[in-house]
């Protein structure tokens, strides 16, 4: 389903007093929604050309700091402007939100009008584009995992954000009677999204108290992560709306369930064709998807700061929580890294379990494509798959325990390089050692709980 609003249609609910708000946004670093408000009017007349914002927007940690040691952005530089110019394609409805419209923009550099290489959108783009160069196309959905909260947003915020109420008291995984409670918040979700041109599937309840779950469906990889940030910034919307802060954290207390975004992939031809299904090969799995998987695990290492990108990401992989803590294949096995599903069919597909619900989508997809793509292009050949508890395994490449141990394997990692550039690796690079730098000052309720009075 693609954004349901066209340029004209806009302009006639402009004029008959249907939008008078349109909100232009870029995703950030983090995978944000960043952005103005503007008068529809305005808008229709002028903006839905090009607007602008400062430069800093993706040299910012999630507090909104200005850091230090960015080849691109800085302070001797003067933090210019960039260019955001509305993908008019991405136009939509919010019907959340009253007489409001919005649309995705690209960023492009002030002096050359040309896409910013770090920004996360082009860097997405950039994957797409080599794909095509093989006469492939993606197929892409990501699992939404959250913890809704009794209290709203402003009375944790006040609370210093101790005694965390979860909505419910137990586990709700699938639980209909518990998340019939919940529902006055979940059905403004589903249908919010719905009107706002995304396809949503289902919501659930996930696998401990106040745990749901958003499914939406496939599309290209381009839309899926418009759709992905959107579907975010949505579910904190009406749940601020309806007083109920919400959580996108992995992990947001030890004893609870981490909160995961897998990543459904699939390759097809330009012609809509399923790529990764030959019925003749092993559970159906083409070579093309043989390579591609063994891509994804090669360079599982080097890609998976783009999917747990800080440090509380790694609180998340624990054994025996459904989140992997290796880098194996199986088929419908919860326990593996990568889960093949849809076996012996036209929607045979790889899972990526590790990616945690805080990731930026744009470049969670581009990191996995560039992966999958090295495989195909080197011909890669497919491990053997895993079966059992692969918590239990020995002797397998294992996911990055720490974010300082992911952020050395993306500095030193030349499939990523050769696919993104050195200035875009290097950005981020520095991201990751400013989020640990960051937390290596940080004196923590652990430490005094444990210190204060003992030490």
């Amino acid at each position: 389903m693609p954004a349901n609003l066209n340029f004209k249609d806009l302009q006639k609910k402009v004029k008959d007093d249907e939008i008078d708000t349109v909100l232009a946004v870029i995703p950030d670093m983090q995978g944000r929604l960043m952005g103005k408000r503007f008068h529809a009017q305005f808008f229709v007349e002028s903006a839905w050309k090009e607007t602008h914002c400062c430069n800093y927007l993706l040299a910012t940690d999630l507090e909104m700091h200005t850091v230090e040691g960015y080849a691109s952005t800085n302070w001797q530089a003067g933090y210019g402007d960039y260019v955001m110019q509305p993908d008019m394609d991405t136009l939509r409805l919010i019907p959340w939100l009253e007489a409001t419209a919005m649309v995705t923009c690209d960023l492009l550099d002030h002096h050359t009008h040309k896409e910013v290489p770090h920004s996360p959108r082009a860097i997405l783009k950039r994957q797409i584009e080599r794909l095509k160069k093989h006469g492939l196309s993606t197929a892409m959905a990501t699992e939404f995992e959250f913890f809704v909260f009794r209290d709203s947003f402003e009375q944790l915020h006040e609370q210093g954000y101790t005694e965390l109420q979860p909505i419910s008291p137990y586990n709700e995984d699938y639980h209909i009677f518990q998340t019939t409670k919940e529902e006055g918040l979940m059905r403004q979700i589903r249908n919010g999204l719905q009107g706002a041109g995304v396809r949503v599937e289902n919501t659930k309840g996930e696998a401990d108290a106040g745990q749901a779950e958003v499914n939406v469906a496939y599309t290209d990889a381009l839309e899926m992560a418009d759709n992905h940030c959107l579907v975010k910034n949505a579910v904190k919307e009406i749940g601020f709306l309806n007083d109920h802060a919400v959580t996108f954290m992995a992990k947001w207390d030890q004893d609870k369930a981490g909160s995961s975004s897998h990543i459904h992939q699939s390759l097809v031809s330009l012609d809509g064709d399923a790529v990764f299904f030959d019925k003749a090969q092993p559970y159906g799995m083409s070579q093309t998807m043989q390579h591609y998987l063994a891509g994804l695990l090669t360079y599982a290492q080097e890609s998976t700061y783009f999917l747990a990108p800080y440090v509380n990401s790694y609180k998340r992989f624990v054994a025996g929580t459904f989140a992997p803590t290796k880098i194996v294949w199986s088929l419908d096995n919860r326990t593996a890294g990568f889960r093949v599903v849809g076996a012996d069919s036209q929607s045979v597909r790889v899972e990526c379990r590790i990616g945690g619900s805080d990731f930026n989508p744009y470049l969670a997809f581009a990191a996995q494509i560039a992966a999958g793509l090295a495989g195909i292009e080197q011909k890669l050949k497919l491990e053997d798959e895993y079966k059992g508890d692969a918590y239990s395994s020995e002797g397998v490449l294992e996911i990055p325990a720490t974010l300082p141990a992911a952020t050395e394997a993306l500095q030193n990692s030349k499939m990523l390089r050769d696919a993104f550039g050195d200035e875009v690796v290097d950005h981020y690079v520095r991201a990751a050692q400013w989020e640990q730098e960051h937390f290596d000052q940080a004196v923590t309720d652990y430490e005094i709980k444990r210190g204060f009075e003992r030490a």
